[in-house]
Formats: structure tokens, sequence, C-alpha cells
């Protein structure tokens, strides 16, 4: 198991936004995480990076904790967020050196595994170029770009897609996909189910701050009595029946 999340509570100092929380992430595995706005998604993720402390619970990376082996957890790890984060005066070629840098990785080795995503994304040419001019979309495919050179076991993305033009969108799936046939797991926080079902094989829907309901597509729909549903028309049967839009 890559990803072990067991009874986690957590949030900001005063303010409990995630509530036991159990769930795994196999070897090999795109799972998604999607609900309302403020049910808990980005929380939950910024808890596995380490950049929230837990309230009660663990969190378990191939079975390190962040507290007894921070280094290695952090370097098994990667985030794509959703507003990207770049250096202001940094060129695009001194990211990926920074990217080497926090991974212990060879420079040559980095570029090397860049070069590729780069002229997917059509940005090898921008090498010398400052990210912080670049548009959106563009720095979303960076950022992308940063999050696959170290070859993360475990990838964290939160909305990815925003911004990204429908063939960014499609190399980005197909990009996750090469990840899956690795062995290596996602965490994906989307609203964009019709993206999130072509890849993903399972889901945890949050509202609240707490597991409603998580499964497969097929799961799920048979559990509400929806034979051969959408993940779209279970999402919205169960917005429906529980009242999530009153609650937000």
């Amino acid at each position: 198991m890559v990803l072990e999340v067991e009874g986690l509570t957590g949030g900001y100092t005063r303010k409990e936004i995630i509530k036991d929380i159990s769930f795994q992430v196999e070897a090999g595995e795109i799972v998604g995480l999607i609900g309302l706005n403020g049910a808990g998604k980005s929380t939950t993720i910024k808890h596995i990076i380490g950049l929230m402390e837990a309230f009660q619970g663990e969190i378990k990376l191939n079975g390190m904790t962040i507290k007894n082996n921070p280094q290695a957890y952090r370097k098994s790890i990667s985030f794509v967020p959703e507003v990207p984060m770049l250096y202001r005066g940094l060129t695009l070629k001194e990211h990926l050196e920074i990217t080497a840098m926090a991974y212990d990785l060879k420079f040559e080795t980095v570029l090397e595994n860049a070069m590729p995503l780069l002229k997917k994304f059509r940005l090898d040419e921008r090498m010398n170029w400052f990210p912080e001019d670049f548009s959106k979309g563009m720095k979303q495919k960076l950022m992308i770009t940063m999050a696959l050179i170290s070859s993360p076991q475990l990838l964290l993305i939160d909305e990815p897609f925003v911004g990204l033009d429908p063939i960014a969108i499609m190399d980005f799936e197909e990009l996750l996909i090469k990840e899956k046939e690795k062995g290596h797991s996602v965490l994906l926080s989307t609203h964009m189910l019709q993206n999130a079902e072509k890849i993903c094989d399972s889901f945890i829907i949050l509202h609240k701050g707490m597991i409603h309901a998580k499964g497969t597509v097929r799961e799920l729909s048979t559990e509400l009595d929806l034979e051969e549903a959408s993940l779209e028309e279970i999402y919205r049967q169960l917005v429906e029946e529980e009242g999530f839009r009153n609650d937000t």
C-alpha cells in the first residue's frame, strides 16, 4: 500500500475542516477526490504533503510517516497545486535546477526527463524565459513537468485541468496513465467529473469534511441503485438526495 490515511482529523489552528477520514491508495492506482467547494479536498491534500499538522490520525507513505522519516517521505511525493507556485526572477531552466536540488538529482537526469514533457507542452524553446510572464496554462504545464521529472511514488494534484487547453488536458491524462503503468500512484482532486471518470480507478466523495461515499463508479452506482450511471449522474443524485447545496 502506497498511501494510508487513518482517522485523519485536521484543519487550521482553531477550525476543524476534515473529520475522521480514512482511505488508501494502492500502487498503480489513480484515485479521484471529489466534492463541493469547502468539502475538504485541498485540506486533505495539504495534510498528506505535510503543510498542515493533523489534530488526530495518521498518514503513512510506504509505511513512513513525515515525522519519523521526513526527508524520504517528502522525496516520494510531488504536488501540482491549483494555483501555480513559481519563483519570480528565475527562468524555466532555473526552476528545473531547483527541482533537481530538492530531490537530490543530477541536473542532467532532470533535464533528460523534462525535455519530452517540455516538447509535449511546447515549452522546450522557452528554457531561458521567465515563467512569471507565462499564461496560466503555460505555468500549469511547467508545474506538471516539475512534478513528474522526479518520478514520484505518489503524485498529489489539486484541480490540474483549470487553465489547460483541450490538447493539454488530453496530454496530461495520457501522462497520468503512464505514471499508473509505472506503478506510481495518483490522488487527484477535481471538479471536472468527466475527465476524472476517464482516468480514475476509484473515487472518494467528501462532504462537510467527511467521507460521504467511496468506491469505483460501478460500486457507487450499485450502492445508489443507479444501473450503468456515469460519475456525473451519481454525483448529481448524491447532491440532490443529501441536500449538499443547502449545506454549503
